[in-house]
């Protein structure tokens, strides 16, 4: 642990040097033990001993997430009897893929999320409360875990939703820290304040925040940060992180984006050809994990859309930072000439507070255009509502879409699935 802090404020040149020294490990592995990258080099003719720098890998052609789901058994690189865990991906772009880790990945995942940990401020002996699930073969809430049992913080593991029972815990072990998704911050404040809770005065000091972007493409705060932080001064971290990378991206108190920890993964941002994009332009987020046993994968496609931030940042820490996923690939929306992403539209619905749940759902329409629809649930009626948000997002996005009043109920029903682990929010009928 001490040798990867005194790592992180080494210059970037010996951080470059160490992670080719760890990528020229991870070729040796894939060639020896992945089916899938095995048939890659000999399709393509790649000698892995020319491999030798970062800016290399641009020789090996990427893998996709159609790769994985068409070709799963063959991206194991170990037998089923060293595979101790089960995870999945949530499947929000397409079918879920499973992963298995060893014991070792099991430990590369806890280091990977005590490091995150320690970036926030966590020390031994704090209590953290963890406000999302454990189960469903969730790679996040297990990572959650075992991060703070290796850092030795202790862990309330409430799971996701129901204010009331996050505010008896809350109220009874006092917590430092939470684990949650920032929307469900506003239900939070908002069953307190219905129910007399001084939440601003509680234990409470900061939170890990998970599936949602604290920032916007210039790391200010979003509107969905403003308006908890208004109500509820606390500090909001953004962490990233995806099953594939088994690696997190998360900020520290500089808020200027989430740290990369240089031993465990390798990123690039790349354009639409296929092209490393400029510092601090937008891209796609290509990774290369190291030190993955069970399922290592070779510049892998995530699909989102982030920037990658080299300036230094005031933490003292010279790894590189990711921005906030500002969308994903699938999921552009063009809608009368402008290019969309949902987390801006989500962030826009977040400064109504008057919205008690909203969803928005993309088509196609008869001519073959996006079509987008936002149906609302709210206590105000009036169709002044309506207008103020398509207002909004003429003003903000240059679109107007339809807006729809649905009754708080019905959208319920749809956002919180049982079947689904995450709240959904976004429906893509193209």
């Amino acid at each position: 642990m001490k040798q990867q802090i005194i790592m992180e404020r080494q210059s970037p040149q010996e951080i470059k040097a160490y992670q080719e020294e760890l990528l020229r490990r991870q070729l040796i592995y894939l060639q020896a033990y992945s089916s899938y990258y095995k048939r890659l080099f000999e399709t393509y003719h790649i000698d892995i001993d020319t491999i030798r720098t970062l800016a290399d890998l641009e020789r090996i052609p990427t893998t996709s997430k159609d790769d994985i789901q068409a070709h799963n058994e063959d991206f194991f690189c170990v037998g089923r009897e060293k595979i101790i865990d089960y995870c999945s991906t949530s499947g929000t772009l397409g079918r879920p893929v499973t992963f298995g880790l060893t014991e070792e990945d099991l430990e590369r995942l806890a280091y990977n999320e005590m490091r995150s940990f320690q970036t926030i401020g966590v020390q031994p002996g704090d209590v953290v409360q963890l406000m999302t699930t454990i189960d469903r073969r969730f790679m996040a809430g297990l990572a959650y875990f075992l991060g703070l049992r290796k850092l030795g913080a202790g862990i309330l593991r409430v799971g996701s939703g129901i204010p009331p029972l996050q505010w008896d815990v809350i109220l009874q072990h006092k917590p430092r820290f939470l684990i949650a998704v920032p929307s469900f911050l506003l239900k939070m404040i908002e069953y307190a304040e219905q129910h007399g809770i001084d939440y601003r005065n509680t234990s409470i000091e900061a939170v890990l925040c998970i599936g949602e972007s604290l920032r916007d493409a210039s790391l200010n705060d979003s509107l969905l940060t403003q308006r908890i932080r208004e109500k509820w001064p606390l500090k909001l971290y953004s962490t990233y992180a995806s099953t594939e990378m088994g690696a997190a991206f998360t900020e520290c108190d500089a808020f200027q984006g989430g740290h990369v920890h240089e031993d465990l993964i390798i990123i690039e941002v790349l354009d639409e050809e296929g092209q490393p994009v400029p510092d601090g332009e937008s891209g796609e987020l290509v990774i290369t994990t190291l030190g993955v046993q069970g399922v290592p994968l070779l510049r892998f496609k995530t699909g989102d859309i982030v920037r990658k931030h080299t300036a230094p940042c005031s933490c003292g820490r010279n790894t590189y930072r990711i921005g906030p996923v500002e969308g994903r690939k699938q999921q552009m929306v063009k809608y009368k000439g402008t290019t969309l992403y949902p987390p801006a539209m989500h962030d826009l619905l977040a400064g109504f507070p008057e919205i008690e749940h909203h969803i928005i759902e993309i088509s196609h329409n008869a001519i073959g255009t996006d079509e987008i629809v936002i149906y609302v649930s709210s206590e105000d009626t009036s169709e002044k509502l309506l207008q103020q948000i398509k207002d909004h997002f003429r003003a903000k996005l240059r679109v107007a879409p339809r807006v729809e009043k649905r009754s708080s109920e019905e959208l319920q029903r749809i956002i919180f699935n049982p079947l689904s682990r995450k709240p959904i929010t976004f429906i893509d009928k193209r």
